[in-house]
């Protein structure tokens, strides 16, 4: 197994230097810890994107009413042309 081109023996060995350095009792603490973390970084993200969507929705919104408006004068502007070029 390669994980960010580390093999197995190097994981094995970074456990056990965890292990030695912090002992076998505070890892499930600091593991916590770092599951929270990761939750909260996850939450922010998401707050993050549903606001950019939020804002997305709105301009959306507001292009479509822009949209139809210059579809009518397009519109408008073909009926004039339109008997302009017949009349040529």
């Amino acid at each position: 197994m390669h994980f960010l081109f580390i093999s197995g023996a190097e994981i094995f060995f970074i456990l056990f230097i965890v292990v030695m350095v912090f002992g076998a009792d505070k890892i499930p603490g600091i593991a916590k810890g770092l599951g929270k973390g990761m939750r909260q970084l996850k939450d922010a993200t998401d707050d993050i994107k549903r606001e950019i969507q939020k804002s997305a929705d709105v301009d959306t919104d507001f292009t479509k009413g822009i949209r139809k408006e210059l579809n009518e004068v397009k519109k408008n502007v073909d009926e004039v042309t339109g008997s302009i070029k017949r009349d040529l």
